[in-house]
């Protein structure tokens, strides 16, 4: 079910088209024809396989349809696709799923982006370096000429994914990407939207998922003449962006489909003595864990408002707890979906038997020692007693709940041949 391991792409025989460019419009009869021509002759003349430039048209009333049909009868590497239905993430959906080569990308029909970039886009998939690639125009040494609104929406977009969906890479929204075919095949399926949001949404589960996207700095002029709707566009893209988040917090979507096998990652190699994994699982541990302890904090003292110091002390780590499992489950220790879920919780509440025991036993020894102590006492001596339960409760979550079910190195493929022995370095 994984991916293939990335390898550089093989000469194709002459004529076999290596990458497709698809250019989605609808009803572009103004620009159409000059995009097409243009891209045509910046690729016959720089870039050293065969290409071809699919035209997809989402449902033009206007001429659009007429002058793609002309422009493939006129120039071989010029395909025209038609959709009976609007939507730039369907047309994109459509025609990378019936197209045979092996790099895919899309652009603009403005050309806002420097064609000097198209090279670079695609060479990393070529090589095998990288699963997607995008154009940035966000990057330092990008050269970037639009109006202030549209620099607002666009920083402002890109930092609300980032924050809400903890997206690294730089720019989601220009027009100029590529991907793998066979990359492709597997995470398009996973991608619902069929409009503008259809390329954070690809990006965002691509990067959940491990795959490598290469970024690119462009060149971009703003089109004056862009007939996209921009209020409609960003409430459209704010949806999105809550429907993906809830899902990725679930566990809804199959991203595992997307992983790569043993060895075509350096970070999969296994060394003696170090566990895999470890120095991550530790800082998603610890981060959970802090946050866990400030809802416990908070809802202790809520509780100790009405009730007594145990039963507020039970009562606030056995939502912490559950709140704690769920989020170690799937951001520390990787597990997705909701296989062996109750399971899990089941341990988690096993777990949190001992961190009960150790507040609790801390609580009575307070009580016992210095009767009616300040609430201020009772926090302090309940963190020192959940940083000891801290430390045994990784142990048991990596040892027990969350144990490392991958094979045994021994029956990985290794990343290189072995090499000869004898030769003692």
């Amino acid at each position: 079910m994984t991916l293939p391991a990335r390898r550089h792409l093989p000469v194709s025989p002459a004529g076999t088209a290596v990458l497709d460019v698809t250019v989605p419009v609808y009803n572009e009869e103004r620009d159409l024809e000059r995009c097409v021509r243009r891209l045509h002759a910046h690729l016959a003349d720089t870039f050293p396989y065969a290409f071809r430039i699919t035209v997809a048209d989402n449902a033009s009333t206007d001429a659009t349809p007429l002058i793609s049909a002309r422009l493939e009868r006129e120039i071989p590497e010029v395909r025209a696709f038609r959709l009976e239905e609007k939507g730039r993430g369907r047309a994109l959906r459509t025609v990378w799923s019936a197209s045979d080569a092996p790099v895919l990308a899309y652009m603009d029909v403005d050309l806002s982006t420097d064609l000097n970039a198209l090279l670079p886009l695609v060479a990393p998939l070529i090589s095998g370096h990288s699963d997607l690639a995008i154009g940035s125009r966000l990057a330092r040494s990008s050269r970037v000429v639009r109006g202030a609104k549209r620099e607002f929406i666009s920083r402002t977009y890109n930092l609300i994914l980032r924050g809400s969906l903890s997206a690294r890479f730089s720019d989601a929204q220009c027009g100029f990407k590529a991907i793998r075919r066979d990359v492709a095949q597997r995470l398009l399926p996973m991608v619902e939207d069929t409009g503008w949001f259809f390329d954070t949404e690809m990006l965002v589960l691509a990067e959940r998922a491990g795959l490598r996207i290469h970024e690119v700095p462009v060149d971009w002029v703003d089109d004056p003449a862009s007939t996209v709707h921009l209020v409609s566009t960003a409430k459209d893209d704010l949806l999105g962006v809550w429907r993906v988040g809830r899902a990725l917090a679930v566990g809804a979507l199959p991203l595992d489909r997307l992983a790569r096998p043993f060895g075509d990652d350096p970070r999969d190699r296994r060394l003696p003595g170090v566990p895999g994994g470890l120095a991550r699982q530790l800082v998603g541990f610890c981060v959970v864990g802090a946050l866990s302890t400030l809802l416990y904090l908070a809802l202790y003292a809520l509780a100790r408002t009405g009730a007594g110091p145990q039963l507020a002390n039970a009562a606030a780590l056995l939502v912490s707890t559950v709140a704690n499992t769920a989020a170690n489950r799937r951001l520390t220790f990787g597990v997705r979906g909701r296989d062996r879920a109750v399971r899990h919780q089941a341990q988690g509440l096993a777990v949190f038997a001992i961190g009960l025991a150790l507040t609790s036993g801390s609580l009575a020894a307070l009580g016992a020692a210095h009767a009616g102590a300040a609430h201020s006492t009772e926090v302090a001596v309940l963190v020192a007693a959940n940083l000891a339960a801290t430390v045994l409760r990784f142990l048991l979550f990596r040892a027990w709940v969350f144990p490392d079910r991958t094979a045994a190195p021994a029956d990985r493929t290794p990343l290189h041949p072995a090499e000869p022995k004898g030769d003692a370095r």
